[in-house]
Protein backbone atom coordinates (compact mmCIF):
# COMPACT_ATOMS: atom_id res chain seq x y z
CA UNK A 1 0.00 0.00 0.00
CA UNK A 2 1.09 3.18 -0.66
CA UNK A 3 1.35 6.48 1.64
CA UNK A 4 -1.38 8.24 0.10
CA UNK A 5 -3.60 5.37 0.33
CA UNK A 6 -2.62 4.25 3.79
CA UNK A 7 -3.74 8.14 4.78
CA UNK A 8 -6.97 8.10 2.93
CA UNK A 9 -7.62 4.06 4.77
CA UNK A 10 -6.89 6.01 8.22
CA UNK A 11 -9.09 9.06 7.53
CA UNK A 12 -11.53 6.34 6.48
CA UNK A 13 -11.37 4.39 9.78
CA UNK A 14 -11.32 7.51 11.66
CA UNK A 15 -14.81 8.95 10.31
CA UNK A 16 -16.16 4.93 10.98
CA UNK A 17 -14.95 4.99 14.79
CA UNK A 18 -16.51 8.93 15.24
CA UNK A 19 -19.64 7.96 13.70
CA UNK A 20 -20.67 3.86 14.34
CA UNK A 21 -22.80 3.58 17.33
CA UNK A 22 -21.00 0.24 17.80
CA UNK A 23 -18.29 -1.19 16.61
CA UNK A 24 -17.31 -5.08 17.31
CA UNK A 25 -13.61 -6.15 17.09
CA UNK A 26 -12.72 -10.01 16.17
CA UNK A 27 -10.28 -12.57 14.91
CA UNK A 28 -10.39 -13.39 11.23
CA UNK A 29 -7.56 -16.11 11.54
CA UNK A 30 -8.61 -19.57 9.37
CA UNK A 31 -11.59 -17.51 8.00
CA UNK A 32 -11.99 -18.66 3.98
CA UNK A 33 -13.07 -16.11 1.08
CA UNK A 34 -16.59 -17.40 1.08
CA UNK A 35 -17.02 -17.46 4.33
CA UNK A 36 -15.65 -13.76 4.48
CA UNK A 37 -18.46 -12.95 1.57
CA UNK A 38 -21.01 -14.57 3.46
CA UNK A 39 -20.31 -12.41 6.07
CA UNK A 40 -20.01 -8.84 4.34
CA UNK A 41 -23.03 -9.86 2.30
CA UNK A 42 -25.23 -10.52 5.79
CA UNK A 43 -24.00 -7.03 7.40
CA UNK A 44 -24.41 -5.18 4.50
CA UNK A 45 -28.10 -6.91 4.34
CA UNK A 46 -28.99 -5.57 7.97
CA UNK A 47 -27.35 -2.21 7.30
CA UNK A 48 -24.00 -3.03 8.90
CA UNK A 49 -20.38 -2.93 7.44
CA UNK A 50 -17.03 -4.86 8.00
CA UNK A 51 -13.48 -3.79 7.10
CA UNK A 52 -10.30 -5.67 7.60
CA UNK A 53 -7.11 -3.16 8.18
CA UNK A 54 -3.79 -3.75 9.20
CA UNK A 55 -3.95 -2.67 12.99
CA UNK A 56 -1.16 -0.15 13.36
CA UNK A 57 -3.52 1.98 10.89
CA UNK A 58 -6.64 0.86 12.91
CA UNK A 59 -4.99 2.11 15.93
CA UNK A 60 -3.81 5.60 14.49
CA UNK A 61 -7.12 5.74 12.93
CA UNK A 62 -8.78 5.49 16.72
CA UNK A 63 -6.58 8.20 17.89
CA UNK A 64 -9.17 11.29 19.31
CA UNK A 65 -12.48 8.94 19.34
CA UNK A 66 -14.72 7.66 21.14
CA UNK A 67 -13.80 3.82 20.96
CA UNK A 68 -9.78 5.28 21.66
CA UNK A 69 -10.49 2.53 24.53
CA UNK A 70 -10.17 -0.47 22.40
CA UNK A 71 -6.31 -0.12 20.38
CA UNK A 72 -5.35 -3.13 22.96
CA UNK A 73 -7.98 -5.41 20.90
CA UNK A 74 -5.98 -4.78 17.50
CA UNK A 75 -3.03 -7.99 18.08
CA UNK A 76 -3.11 -10.39 15.41
CA UNK A 77 -5.62 -10.61 12.17
CA UNK A 78 -8.37 -8.49 13.15
CA UNK A 79 -10.91 -7.11 11.78
CA UNK A 80 -14.47 -4.82 12.54
CA UNK A 81 -17.99 -4.69 12.14
CA UNK A 82 -19.52 -2.05 12.74
CA UNK A 83 -23.43 -0.38 12.11
CA UNK A 84 -25.13 2.68 13.23
CA UNK A 85 -27.58 0.38 15.16
CA UNK A 86 -26.17 -0.69 18.49
CA UNK A 87 -27.59 -4.37 18.14
CA UNK A 88 -26.97 -5.17 14.62
CA UNK A 89 -23.21 -5.54 14.02
CA UNK A 90 -23.13 -7.52 17.34
CA UNK A 91 -26.26 -9.13 16.44
CA UNK A 92 -24.57 -10.18 13.12
CA UNK A 93 -21.15 -11.26 14.49
CA UNK A 94 -22.48 -13.29 17.40
CA UNK A 95 -24.50 -15.59 14.85
CA UNK A 96 -21.68 -16.18 12.55
CA UNK A 97 -19.57 -17.04 15.60
CA UNK A 98 -21.93 -19.76 16.87
CA UNK A 99 -21.11 -21.54 12.81
CA UNK A 100 -17.42 -20.43 12.90
CA UNK A 101 -15.46 -21.52 15.53
CA UNK A 102 -12.10 -19.84 13.66
CA UNK A 103 -14.51 -16.62 13.59
CA UNK A 104 -13.79 -15.43 17.57
CA UNK A 105 -15.24 -11.98 19.00
CA UNK A 106 -12.60 -10.12 21.05
CA UNK A 107 -14.51 -7.17 22.46
CA UNK A 108 -16.26 -3.84 20.90
CA UNK A 109 -16.88 -0.05 21.75
CA UNK A 110 -20.57 1.02 22.14
CA UNK A 111 -19.97 5.08 22.25
CA UNK A 112 -16.84 5.19 24.56
CA UNK A 113 -17.95 2.16 26.85
CA UNK A 114 -15.33 -0.54 26.06
CA UNK A 115 -16.98 -3.96 25.59
CA UNK A 116 -15.68 -7.19 26.40
CA UNK A 117 -16.37 -10.34 24.14
CA UNK A 118 -19.11 -11.21 26.87
CA UNK A 119 -20.82 -7.36 26.45
CA UNK A 120 -20.68 -7.59 22.70
CA UNK A 121 -22.65 -11.10 23.05
CA UNK A 122 -24.95 -9.78 25.36
CA UNK A 123 -25.67 -7.12 22.91
CA UNK A 124 -26.37 -9.01 20.50
CA UNK A 125 -29.12 -10.46 22.29
CA UNK A 126 -31.01 -7.15 22.63
CA UNK A 127 -34.06 -7.05 20.29
CA UNK A 128 -33.21 -4.74 17.57
CA UNK A 129 -34.28 -1.26 16.85
CA UNK A 130 -37.01 -2.36 14.38
CA UNK A 131 -37.94 -4.91 16.21
CA UNK A 132 -38.51 -2.59 20.00
CA UNK A 133 -40.25 0.39 17.42
CA UNK A 134 -43.09 -2.82 16.57
CA UNK A 135 -43.49 -3.97 20.04
CA UNK A 136 -44.14 0.02 20.94
CA UNK A 137 -46.27 0.21 18.02
CA UNK A 138 -48.33 -2.74 18.92
CA UNK A 139 -49.02 -1.61 22.42
CA UNK A 140 -49.61 1.64 21.19
CA UNK A 141 -52.61 0.27 19.28
CA UNK A 142 -54.22 -2.20 21.68
CA UNK A 143 -57.55 -0.93 22.65
CA UNK A 144 -57.83 1.79 25.02
CA UNK A 145 -60.02 -0.81 27.53
CA UNK A 146 -57.00 -3.53 27.39
CA UNK A 147 -54.83 -0.18 28.69
CA UNK A 148 -57.52 0.51 31.09
CA UNK A 149 -57.97 -3.03 32.76
CA UNK A 150 -54.25 -3.32 33.22
CA UNK A 151 -54.05 0.01 35.02
CA UNK A 152 -57.22 -0.69 36.80
CA UNK A 153 -55.76 -4.70 38.02
CA UNK A 154 -53.82 -3.53 40.92
CA UNK A 155 -56.34 -1.34 42.48
CA UNK A 156 -58.87 -3.51 42.41
CA UNK A 157 -56.96 -6.30 43.65
CA UNK A 158 -56.21 -3.65 46.70
CA UNK A 159 -59.69 -3.14 46.88
CA UNK A 160 -60.54 -6.75 47.07
CA UNK A 161 -58.08 -7.69 49.64
CA UNK A 162 -59.50 -4.22 51.87
CA UNK A 163 -62.47 -5.43 51.50
CA UNK A 164 -61.52 -8.95 52.91
CA UNK A 165 -60.11 -7.66 55.99
CA UNK A 166 -63.14 -5.65 56.79
CA UNK A 167 -65.71 -8.54 56.15
CA UNK A 168 -63.27 -10.53 58.53
CA UNK A 169 -63.29 -7.69 61.08
CA UNK A 170 -66.82 -7.69 61.18
CA UNK A 171 -67.51 -11.60 61.58
CA UNK A 172 -64.98 -11.73 64.50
Amino acid sequence: MERAEKTELVATLNKVFNDAGVVVVSHNKGITVAQMNELRAKMAAAGASVKVAKNRLAMLALAGTDAEGIKGLFKGPTMIAYSSDPVTAPKIAAEFAKGNEKFVILGGALGNSVLTADAVKALAALPSLDQLRANLLGLLQTPATRIAAVVAAPAGQVARVLRAYADKDQAA
